[in-house]
């Protein structure tokens, strides 16, 4: 192998990659079991061709480097909100382009194939902030509280595009992710801690009277956000009060977290599931994996996820001497990770309400395999640049 090829040969993310595929296949294996999926779902090889599409996309955006990515992240990111513009302007029924999924206008139906915009949405919005950042770091090397606040503003303003959109649909637990990316892309730019104080404040004011006026006038928050979106409600109150009144929520929570302590330590192993519940494959993959693999391998699935956020950290420190925007890469994808997972198993676990968010790299799925495996490609191109810089560096 010569050395060029051996740059391409990231190790750590291709054993992480691995295992993460390992674990997908074999917990969806177990979550198809159950008789409600029947003998005509075959979910697991569907994963295997989304992991396959995924790694080739990985593979081509390795032809591609970092100042290509910056100069088209805008053209990307406006290409992404065009998408998301074109679905809620779509017709919707039978035959139509537009496929309304649990209340939600979140899917192009196409030929043999659903695609959910807003998955992608998050890698092209990602991608322009980190450009954005970088930019505005090298135009402004002395900071004050002026450009401190201009780039807040810049981030608000980048991440308010897709957010409005997605809460037309409405998604408000897709919404919620992107908000988070922009939270901690404003912590992670270095801006000063005052403004992140203040808007901790803020978004904590605001957060706590919306929930109190949830919990206080239930029945008018039922009233104000309509009837297609009231099993919204429902999850909060029963995030609140798990022993509140029966509805699909509190339901959906008590099946979860009943197959998730049916594993106890060592679980049942493969093929034994017992507890049957909505969604096993995708929202709550967790569970499958807690009533399979038991308290050890829900940690070693934990461990996991974070050895890969502490690579993706490191990756992202080491990367940022010389190239900025690839450092904002690696943050904005490790928010990605970061997001999904706590929100996920949180709602698992009880500390959480319930929400369609799927356990990335993990869960079962088109859109959200696909565009976590082009977000992948990118943190590997950076890794492959980085290698290469360091090598030129010590020759």
């Amino acid at each position: 192998m010569s050395k060029k090829q051996s740059y391409y040969i990231q190790s750590d993310f291709i054993v992480l990659f691995i295992l993460f595929v390992c674990i997908s296949l074999l917990s969806i294996f177990n979550a198809q079991q159950l008789e409600q999926y029947g003998d005509d779902n075959n979910f697991v090889l569907k994963q295997i061709v989304w992991f396959t599409v995924g790694a080739c996309m990985v593979a081509a955006i390795q032809f591609l480097d970092l100042e290509q990515l910056y100069k088209a992240s805008v053209y990307i990111y406006g290409i992404g909100i065009f998408v998301l513009f074109v679905l809620l302007i779509s017709p919707e029924g039978p035959g139509a382009i537009a496929e309304r999924t649990n209340g939600a206008k979140s899917w192009f139906k196409l030929p043999g194939l659903s695609v959910q915009p807003a998955e992608f949405t998050k890698i092209t919005t990602i991608l322009y902030l980190a450009a954005i950042i970088s930019k505005h770091k090298a135009k402004y090397e002395v900071t004050n509280m002026k450009t401190d606040i201009l780039l807040v503003l810049k981030i608000l303003a980048i991440t308010a595009a897709p957010v409005v959109l997605i809460l037309q649909q409405p998604d408000f637990g897709t919404s919620m992710v992107y908000l988070f990316i922009a939270g901690m892309f404003i912590i992670l730019s270095g801006i000063s801690w005052r403004i992140i104080i203040s808007l901790i404040a803020l978004i904590s004011v605001v957060a706590g009277a919306a929930l109190g006026f949830i919990v206080k006038f239930t029945d008018l928050a039922k009233e104000l956000v309509g009837p297609d979106q009231a099993y919204q409600i429902d999850r909060i109150m029963t995030w609140f009060n798990t022993s509140a009144p029966s509805n699909d929520a509190s339901w959906h929570f008590d099946r979860a977290y009943m197959a998730l302590g049916s594993g106890q330590l060592f679980g049942k192993g493969m093929n034994s599931l017992q507890v049957s519940f909505p969604e096993a494959q995708t929202d709550f993959i967790f569970s499958v994996i807690g009533e399979s693999f038991g308290f050890i391998g829900s940690a070693l699935v934990i461990f996991l996820i974070f050895i890969f956020l502490y690579k993706l950290l490191t990756l992202g420190l080491n990367v940022y001497k010389h190239s900025a925007f690839g450092a904002y890469l690696c943050f904005g994808y490790l928010s990605l990770i970061l997001v999904h997972a706590f929100q996920n198993i949180g709602m698992t676990l009880g500390i959480m309400p319930v929400t369609g968010i799927p356990l990335l790299l993990i869960s079962y799925g088109g859109s959200s395999v696909l565009s976590t495996m082009i977000g992948l490609g990118i943190v590997y191109r950076i890794a492959v640049e980085h290698t290469i810089q360091n090598d030129y560096l010590f020759k």
